[in-house]
C-alpha cells in the first residue's frame, strides 16, 4: 500500500492507509493570530517556541510551518522559523507558503524531507512548485482546486487531483509522496461539505493509490462547539480513508477522536496507544473488616 515517508535529520514518519493517522499541528501559523504576526515580523519567535513544544507535547506528529505575514519578509522569516523549530523538535515539518521563493528558502535549511504545502492544479503554480519539489527530494500536498476556482462537485475536485498526481509523475515525482488535500468547506454554509469530502477521500484510496490531508477545522468554521464537529468529522474521514490532517492537536477532543479511530480501525495494536494515553492509576481500594464492612487503608504516616 501507498506510504508516504517524511522525516527530519533523525526521525521518520509514514502517512499510510494501514498506519496510525498522522497529526499535522497547525498552530506556527500567523494568518488570524495578528499577536502572532506582529512578533514574527519583529523577529521574536517566543511564541513560535512555545507553539512548537505545546504541539508535540499534546500528541502532533509533525508540525506545520507557516509565516506568512503580509508585506513582511516571508523567505527569510520562514527559513528562521524552520531552522529554529528544528533545533526543538525531531518532528518532520511541513513548510507551507503561497510564495514560491519562500518555500525554496525553508526548504533550503531544512534537514531531511520534508512536505511542501502546497500545489494545486493550476498551470503556473504547477510549472513553479513541482521543480522544486523535485530537485529538494520533497513530498507535496495537492490542493485540488485549479483556475475555475473550488467546485461543489466533488467529482471535479477529484478529477483535479488526478491531474496534479499525473503531472507531479511527468516530474519525477512518484505518487506516494503525493498527498492529496480534497478542500474541507464550512460544513455551516455548504451542508454536503462533509459527505463531500467522504466521497474524494473514498475515490483517492481505492483508485488513485494516494495519501490525503486537510485542514480538518475548515469545516465547522462559524459554528458554536467546533471540536465537537471536527472530531465528528476527523473519524468519519479516517473510516473513509483519510490518513493524516492539518489541526490543533491542543484540542483534547480532536486527539481523543483520532487515537479512537485508530483503535477501531485496527491501527493501535492491542490498543496499546489508547491505553497508555487513557489509563487512569488504580485507585486504592477499599478493605473489608473483620465485621465485613468496608474501610480504608489507614495511611502509614500519622
Amino acid at each position: 500500500m501507498t506510504e508516504t515517508v517524511l522525516t527530519s535529520a533523525n526521525r521518520e514518519v509514514r502517512i499510510g492507509f494501514e498506519r496510525p493517522f498522522v497529526v499535522i499541528g497547525e498552530r506556527i501559523n500567523p494568518t488570524g493570530r495578528t499577536a502572532l504576526a506582529a512578533e514574527m515580523v519583529r523577529g521574536d519567535y517566543s511564541r513560535v517556541e512555545a507553539d512548537a513544544i505545546a504541539q508535540i507535547q499534546a500528541g502532533a506528529h509533525m508540525l506545520d510551518v507557516n509565516a506568512g505575514v503580509p508585506l513582511a519578509d516571508e523567505p527569510r522569516m520562514l527559513a528562521d522559523v524552520v531552522r529554529l523549530v528544528q533545533t526543538l523538535t525531531d518532528a518532520p515539518l511541513s513548510i507551507d507558503s503561497s510564495i514560491v521563493a519562500a518555500l525554496e528558502a525553508g526548504l533550503a535549511v531544512y534537514e531531511g524531507k520534508a512536505l511542501v504545502n502546497s500545489v494545486t492544479g493550476e498551470e503556473e503554480r504547477l510549472e513553479s512548485v513541482l521543480p522544486l519539489v523535485k530537485r529538494h527530494g520533497a513530498a507535496v500536498v495537492a490542493i485540488s482546486n485549479d483556475e475555475s476556482g473550488i467546485s461543489e462537485n466533488p467529482d471535479v475536485r477529484f478529477e483535479v487531483a488526478k491531474k496534479i498526481v499525473e503531472r507531479a509523475s511527468d516530474h519525477g515525482i512518484a505518487r506516494e509522496d503525493v498527498v492529496v488535500d480534497p478542500l474541507v468547506m464550512p460544513i455551516g454554509a455548504i451542508n454536503a461539505a462533509g459527505r463531500q469530502v467522504v466521497h474524494i477521500v473514498r475515490r483517492l484510496r481505492e483508485e488513485l493509490g494516494v495519501n490525503s490531508t486537510c485542514g480538518a477545522s475548515n469545516v465547522s468554521f462559524g459554528l458554536p462547539n467546533r471540536n465537537g464537529i471536527n472530531s465528528a468529522f476527523l473519524t468519519m474521514a479516517i473510516g473513509a480513508g483519510l490518513t493524516s490532517a492539518i489541526a490543533n492537536p491542543m484540542h483534547a477532543e480532536v486527539m481523543q477522536a483520532v487515537r479512537a479511530a485508530d483503535v477501531m480501525m485496527g491501527h493501535d495494536p492491542d490498543c496499546a496507544n489508547w491505553i497508555r494515553t487513557y489509563r487512569q492509576p488504580t485507585a486504592a481500594r477499599p478493605e473489608r473488616g473483620r465485621n465485613g464492612r468496608r474501610q480504608r487503608r489507614r495511611s502509614a504516616v500519622a
